[in-house]
């Protein structure tokens, strides 16, 4: 739902499972993938917290996996 394909995996790990070797993503990358298909710009959001502008993905441009949405 959500506008996200169902069933999938992105990406590979390690034979142990305890590593990514193929398209290893950031939590920021699901946080910017959520908040892009609420409707919300990840990368211009942001809240006022301690004196300053805070981002919910970081600091840094982040997009938005992809692969995920439908």
């Amino acid at each position: 739902g959500g506008g996200i394909k169902g069933g999938q995996s992105v990406g590979t790990t390690d034979e142990l499972g305890s590593a990514a070797v193929e398209s290893p993503f950031h939590v920021k990358h699901l946080h910017a993938t959520i908040l892009w298909q609420l409707g919300l710009d990840p990368n211009k959001l942001s809240y006022f917290y301690g004196g300053l502008d805070q981002k919910l993905t970081g600091v840094e441009h982040i997009e938005p996996i992809r692969k995920l949405i439908a």
